[in-house]
């Protein structure tokens, strides 16, 4: 089964401390968890097997007017000018950072399969196994996991590279919701599978 390794949201707004959400703590999750250390070794792992990357992230138009939502989150991120495309926070964490040939996926909401390219992409390269993880477990991580396990792939969650802002929100996914949908792995896993081809 053809395979891809999908990283969520490793941006600077999320993960990096000066981020405009990574600085309310999520950065911090991040560095405890070891998401950056445990996604750059599966991003080593992946290409070095030859497997296809896809880096998604968070970004919006400067006055916002591709944000569809209306959750009470948005008016944070809209208050705090954060996630728009060109600056900063939309960029990719340089321990995680695409090299060139990989695909980016920019996306306006919670699911990166909505109003994106990606479920062609995937299908037009054959791929039905996707690894995923990111930030935060609870949104990006599980809305991808469901979306595509309704869709025909199967999604494999790598726990060590996700991470939310409560602790609970991960526990819950990863132990109630993923198995149900897909299986759950770790980075060790991951790079084992990887080497096997």
């Amino acid at each position: 089964m053809k395979s891809a390794l999908l990283l969520l949201d490793l941006q600077n707004e999320m993960v990096s401390h000066e981020g405009k959400v990574g600085a309310h703590g999520l950065a911090r999750i991040v560095d405890e968890r070891g998401v950056l250390v445990n996604a750059k070794r599966c991003l080593e792992a992946a290409r070095a097997a030859g497997m296809a990357v896809v880096h998604v992230r968070l970004g919006f138009r400067a006055d916002y007017a591709d944000c569809l939502s209306v959750a009470a989150r948005i008016g944070g991120l809209k208050t705090n000018r954060a996630a728009i495309v060109g600056e900063f926070g939309t960029e990719f964490h340089p321990e995680v950072a695409p090299v060139e040939g990989e695909m980016i996926i920019t996306k306006q909401c919670v699911n990166p399969f909505f109003n994106t390219g990606l479920m062609t992409w995937l299908m037009q390269n054959g791929i039905k196994r996707l690894y995923l993880g990111g930030v935060a477990t609870h949104l990006v991580v599980e809305s991808t996991a469901r979306f595509a396990d309704d869709a025909g792939f199967a999604p494999v969650v790598i726990e060590d590279i996700c991470a939310a802002p409560n602790p609970a929100l991960h526990d819950h996914f990863i132990t109630m919701i993923a198995p149900a949908i897909g299986s759950v792995g770790n980075t060790a896993q991951f790079v084992a599978a990887a080497n096997e081809g």
